[in-house]
C-alpha cells in the first residue's frame, strides 16, 4: 500500500513504517500525488478533516521531503501549522521521521530551520533546540532562532514532552531566563540585534492593569532592565541596552509607552549626558505635536513622552520659541511649557524680556496652579537676586488684572515683598497696573504704592438684558410657495416653533383653496426626509404634506413609532395634532386652524381666538377637538370685559367652552416646591417629578392634552426637552420643567438649551425652573451651561429671578455633592461679568451660608472669591455671621482668606 494509502486510512504508524521501508528516492517519488490529495483537503483542512488523518497526511508529506532544504521549507509552510504550538498527535510524529535521517542530516535540518525562522513567525525553534542536543550541532544564533527561543521562554505554553530541551520552571520570564542553558549565549546577541523585536508595547497599559512587577519580569525590555539594575554584565552590556532603546525609539516611538520605557531605564547621568543627541531628535517632533494641540488624551502621551526624554535647560533652549507658544495652548501643554521656561529661567537662559512674555501669558491664565507657580518663581528669583526686583513686580502686577481675587492678593504680596528693592521708579506702572484691581483689596494696594484708594461714589445697577418686545407671530402664509419654502425650514430646524405652526396652518389652508396647486408647489422639497428621531418633533410636519400629496408614508411615519415610555406627553399631543391635521385636510373639513399662536413664545391672544372661533361659528363648522385643546391651552388670560362678552356670545360649544375657560382663568397654576425641607439634599429629579397624582382641575381637557398636564411616568425621555414642548404650555413652564427631565439618562444631554425659552414663557417662575436652572448651571458641557446662564440673565431682565430661591437650590444641590462647585462658579461668574453683580451677589448672599457650616463644603473658597468681587462692585454691605466665623479661623486656607476678604468688604 502506497502513502497516498495510508495517509487517507489515517493510520500514523503505517506511513511511518512505510518511510522507514523506502529509500529516499522511493519517498520522494511520492511527494507529487501527497500533494495533489492535500489540495482537495485544504478546504476543510482546520475544522472537518479528524486529528488522525492530518497527523498521517503530514507525516507522509514530511518524510518525502528527503533534503534537509527541502524540509525546512515544509516544515515552516504556513499551512503545515508552524505557528501553532500543538501539532496533530502532538507532533510526536516529526521526531519520528526526522530519526529516519542520519546525524549530520538532522543537524543540517537544524541549520536550515535557523536560517528561515523570522523573528514573529513560526514557533518551529522547539525543534531546533531538540535537533541542537541531540546532534551536538552549534546553537544557532540567527535573529529567527533568538526571538523564537525568546518566545517560548516568555510564554507558559508547555513544551512537547518529546523534544529535549524547552524552558525551565519559573514564575516569571525573569526566573525562567536565569534558569536557562541558552541564555548565556543567546541573550547577550539580543541588543545588537534589530530585529530581534526587544520594544515596550502596552507598557502604559500593562503598569495599569498589572504593575510594575510585570513589565520588569515578564516583558522582554523590562528584564533586560532588571537584569542591567543587577549588574549582570556577562548577559546584559548595560551600554548596549541604552543604544537599543534609543535607536528602537527613533524607530518606532513607543508613544506613552516609551515614557515608562524610559523611567524605568533610569539613566545615569553620565547615561543622560551621553544621549543628549538622541534625546534632542525624539523630543523635536513631539513638540511639533504640541503645538497642534488636542484633547487631553491626545496630549498626554507626547507630554509623559517629554517629561521621560528630561531634556536640559540647554537642550531645551534652541526651542525657546515653541514653548513660548506653548503658553497659550491646553493647560496640560501650557503647563509643561512653564516647567521648561521656568528652568531655562533658573538656568539664567532666559532673557528678560521673554520672562516678561512668559508673566503676560500665564498670569492672565484662568488655572490657578500656573498663576501660582509663575508668581512663585518671581518671587524665589528675587529674593535670591535683589537685582531682579523691579523687573519681578512689574512682571507680578500682570496679575493685579487677574479675575480671581485670590490671585491679585498673591500677586500683591509679591510686590510687597519686593517693592522697597525695586525703587520708587516702579511705582507709576504699578500704580496703573492696580487700577484695575478687585476693591476689595484697592486700599491695602493703595497704602502699600501711596495712593488714595478709590471709592464707590455712583449708585450701581446690574446691566440686565433688555426686556423684549413680544414678538408676534407673522399673519398667514399667503402662497403654496411660501409654504413649501416654510417647510423645507421647518425640517431643517424643527426647534423653530414659528415656522412649524405656520407651515402647519398653511398646508390646512392652502389645502382648502386648492390641494392641487399645493401638492404640485410641495413637490421639490420632498426630497429632503426629516432625521430619525424616538420621539415625535416639528420636523414630523413633512408627513402631512406627504398624506396631503398621497404620497406612501416613509418607513418612520410619526404615527408609526412605537409609544413607550420614551415618548414625552409634549410628542404625544403634537402627533395627535398631526394626525388630526390629516384629517381635516382629506375632510376639507376647517379652513384654517385655532392653535396658531400669536406670539412666538406660543401664546395665543384671548381676542384672536375669540375672533377665530366666531368666522368658524359663521361657516356653521366645528373645530377640530385637539386644535381646539391646544389653542384652549395657549390662550393668554385676560380680564378683559369686552374680550369676555364677545366669548360669552358665541353660540357653539366651542365658543362656551372658550369662555368658560377664559372666565376660570384657564388652566390652574401649581406650586411644585417640596412641603418641607425634608427632601433638602434629594437629587433634583427627586423634587421636581412630583406632579400631583389628581386629575388636572379645571374644564375637562382631551387625552392628549390631558396627558400633558396630568401626572405621567416617565422612564427616561429619549429625545431632549425642546421649545415646542413649552410653546404647547406658553402659560404654565413650571408644570413643563417639572417632569423628570434631570434623570440620568440620554434625555438629560441637551435638553438645556431649552431653557432661555423657558425664561421668556410666562407664568409662575417657582421651584420647577429655579431647580432646573441651578442643575444646569453645574453640567459638563459648556453651551449648556451657557444655555443656563443666558435664562438666568432673562428671568432677572424680567424681575422673575428669585435669587433667594435659586442660591438656596445651589447650596442643596453643592451639599449634597449633586453639583460640581467649580462649573457653579464659572457659570455664575459669566453671569456677573455681563453686568449682573448685583444680582448674581443676591444669590451668594443665599447660598454662601449653608456651604460654610461644618463641613465647609468643597468649592467654596472659589464662591467666596466671586462674592468679593460681586459684593465690591455693587457696595453690598452687611454681616453674614457665617463668613464672620470663617474668617476668624486661623490659618492660609482659600476660605479663611477669602471669608477675611469678604468679611472686611461687607463691614
Amino acid at each position: 500500500m502506497n502513502l497516498v494509502h495510508l495517509a487517507e486510512a489515517g493510520d500514523v504508524d503505517a506511513v511511518l513504517r512505510e518511510l522507514a521501508a523506502l529509500t529516499p528516492d522511493e519517498r520522494a517519488a511520492q511527494a507529487e500525488a501527497l500533494e495533489v490529495r492535500r489540495a482537495t483537503l485544504r478546504a476543510g483542512w482546520f475544522h472537518d478533516v479528524p486529528e488522525e488523518r492530518k497527523a498521517a497526511q503530514l507525516a507522509a508529506e514530511f518524510g518525502c521531503r528527503t533534503d534537509p532544504a527541502a524540509a525546512a521549507d515544509w516544515i515552516l509552510r504556513p499551512e503545515n501549522d508552524r505557528h501553532a504550538v500543538r501539532l496533530p498527535l502532538d507532533g510526536v510524529w516529526v521526531l519520528d521521521v526526522v530519526n529516519l535521517h542520519p546525524v549530520a542530516w538532522r543537524a543540517e535540518l537544524a541549520a536550515q530551520l535557523a536560517d528561515r525562522l523570522t523573528p514573529g513567525q513560526g514557533l518551529r525553534s522547539d525543534l531546533v533546540e531538540h535537533l541542537v542536543l541531540d546532534t551536538g550541532c552549534p546553537v544557532p544564533t540567527t535573529d529567527g532562532f533568538i526571538d523564537n527561543w525568546l518566545r517560548w521562554r516568555d510564554s507558559t505554553w508547555t513544551h512537547p514532552a518529546h523534544l529535549r530541551g524547552g524552558p525551565r520552571p519559573g514564575a516569571t520570564f525573569l526566573e525562567r531566563l536565569r534558569a536557562d542553558d541558552l541564555t548565556p549565549l543567546l541573550l547577550p546577541l539580543v541588543l545588537e540585534r534589530p530585529g530581534v523585536h526587544l520594544g515596550a508595547g502596552s507598557f502604559h497599559h500593562m503598569l495599569a492593569r498589572r504593575g510594575l512587577a510585570y513589565i520588569l519580569e515578564d516583558t522582554r525590555l523590562g528584564v533586560f532592565i532588571s537584569l542591567s539594575r543587577e549588574g549582570k554584565e556577562d548577559l546584559v552590556d548595560r551600554a548596549a541596552l541604552v543604544r537599543r532603546v534609543f535607536a528602537d525609539l527613533a524607530a518606532a516611538g513607543w508613544g506613552r509607552d516609551a515614557a515608562v520605557a524610559l523611567t524605568q531605564l533610569a539613566l545615569t547621568p553620565a547615561e543622560h549626558a551621553s544621549t543628549a543627541r538622541e534625546r534632542v531628535a525624539l523630543a523635536e517632533p513631539l513638540v511639533a505635536q504640541l503645538l497642534q494641540d488636542g484633547t487631553r488624551d491626545e496630549t498626554a502621551p507626547p507630554l509623559a513622552y517629554l517629561r521621560a526624554l528630561a531634556l536640559t535647560p540647554a537642550e531645551n533652549a534652541p526651542a525657546l520659541r515653541d514653548h513660548v507658544a506653548l503658553l497659550d495652548l491646553s493647560m496640560p501643554v501650557a503647563a509643561y511649557a512653564q516647567e521648561v521656561l521656568l528652568g531655562l529661567d533658573e538656568a539664567g537662559l532666559l532673557e528678560p524680556d521673554v520672562l516678561t512674555e512668559v508673566c503676560e501669558r500665564v498670569l492672565l491664565r484662568p488655572e490657578k496652579k500656573l498663576v501660582r507657580a509663575q508668581l512663585t518663581r518671581l518671587d524665589r528669583a528675587a529674593r535670591k537676586d535683589p537685582a531682579r526686583a523691579a523687573r519681578t513686580v512689574l512682571d507680578a502686577a500682570t496679575a493685579l488684572d487677574h479675575r480671581e481675587v485670590d490671585l491679585q492678593e498673591r500677586a500683591l504680596d509679591v510686590i510687597a515683598r519686593h517693592i522697597e528693592a525695586a525703587g520708587d521708579s516702579v511705582l507709576p506702572e504699578l500704580r496703573t497696573a492696580a487700577a484695575r484691581i478687585n476693591p476689595a483689596l484697592a486700599g491695602r494696594a493703595a497704602e502699600l504704592l501711596g495712593t488714595a484708594p478709590d471709592r464707590l461714589t455712583d449708585q450701581y445697577a446690574d446691566t440686565l438684558p433688555a426686556v423684549p418686545e413680544p414678538r408676534p407671530v407673522p399673519g398667514p402664509v399667503e402662497t403654496a410657495v411660501e409654504v413649501a419654502e416654510e417647510l423645507a425650514a421647518a425640517v431643517a430646524n424643527p426647534k423653530d416653533v414659528v415656522t412649524f405652526e405656520r407651515v402647519l396652518d398653511g398646508l390646512v389652508r392652502h389645502a382648502h383653496l386648492d390641494r392641487a396647486a399645493l401638492a404640485k408647489a410641495l413637490k421639490p422639497v420632498m426630497r429632503k426626509e426629516p432625521r430619525d428621531a424616538v420621539d415625535v418633533t416639528q420636523a414630523d410636519v413633512y408627513d402631512v404634506a406627504r398624506a396631503l400629496r398621497g404620497d406612501e408614508p416613509r418607513q418612520r411615519h410619526f404615527a408609526s413609532r412605537y409609544r413607550s415610555g420614551h415618548s414625552s406627553p409634549a410628542g404625544e399631543l403634537l402627533r395627535a395634532r398631526l394626525a388630526e391635521a390629516i384629517d381635516i385636510i382629506e375632510a376639507d373639513a376647517q379652513p384654517f386652524l385655532l392653535a396658531v399662536p400669536t406670539d412666538a413664545t406660543g401664546a395665543l391672544d384671548a381676542a384672536e381666538l375669540v375672533q377665530r372661533i366666531s368666522v368658524l361659528d359663521g361657516l356653521g363648522i366645528t373645530p377640530a377637538p385637539v386644535d381646539l385643546a391646544q389653542a384652549l391651552l395657549r390662550v393668554t388670560p385676560t380680564a378683559d370685559e369686552k374680550v369676555l362678552n364677545a366669548a360669552g356670545k358665541l353660540g357653539s360649544d366651542a365658543g362656551q367652552r372658550l369662555a368658560q375657560w377664559l372666565r376660570e382663568g384657564g388652566l390652574p397654576h401649581q406650586d411644585f416646591a417640596p412641603e418641607d425641607d425634608a427632601d433638602s439634599g434629594k437629587h433634583p429629579s427627586e423634587l421636581v417629578k412630583h406632579i400631583h397624582p389628581e386629575p388636572a382641575s379645571g374644564p375637562p381637557l382631551l387625552p392628549a392634552a390631558e396627558s400633558l398636564v396630568g401626572p405621567h411616568e416617565n422612564n427616561g425621555l429619549y429625545d431632549p426637552m425642546v421649545p415646542f414642548w413649552l410653546a404647547q404650555l406658553p402659560h404654565h413652564r413650571e408644570l413643563v420643567l417639572a417632569r423628570d427631565y434631570f434623570r440620568y439618562r440620554v434625555s438629560m444631554r441637551g435638553w438645556a438649551h431649552a431653557l432661555p425659552f423657558a425664561a421668556e414663557s410666562g407664568g409662575p417662575a417657582g421651584f420647577a425652573l429655579h431647580t432646573a436652572v441651578a442643575s444646569t448651571l453645574a453640567y459638563d458641557q459648556q453651551g449648556e451651561r451657557d444655555a443656563a446662564v443666558d435664562a438666568l440673565l432673562v428671568l432677572a431682565g424680567r424681575g422673575r429671578l428669585d435669587t433667594g430661591l435659586l442660591g438656596r437650590r445651589l447650596a442643596d444641590m453643592l451639599r449634597a455633592n449633586w453639583v460640581e462647585a467649580n462649573r457653579v462658579t464659572a457659570s455664575l461668574r459669566t453671569a456677573a461679568e455681563s453686568g449682573a453683580y448685583a444680582t448674581i451677589w443676591s444669590v451668594l448672599e443665599t447660598a454662601l451660608p449653608p456651604l460654610l457650616r461644618d463641613p465647609v463644603v468643597r468649592g467654596t473658597g472659589a464662591l467666596l472669591a466671586l462674592g468679593i468681587d460681586c459684593a465690591s462692585r455693587c457696595a453690598a454691605k452687611g454681616e453674614i455671621p457665617e463668613v464672620t466665623t470663617a474668617a476668624a479661623r486661623t490659618g492660609s486656607s482659600q476660605v479663611a482668606k477669602n471669608a477675611r476678604l469678604l468679611r472686611d468688604v461687607l463691614g
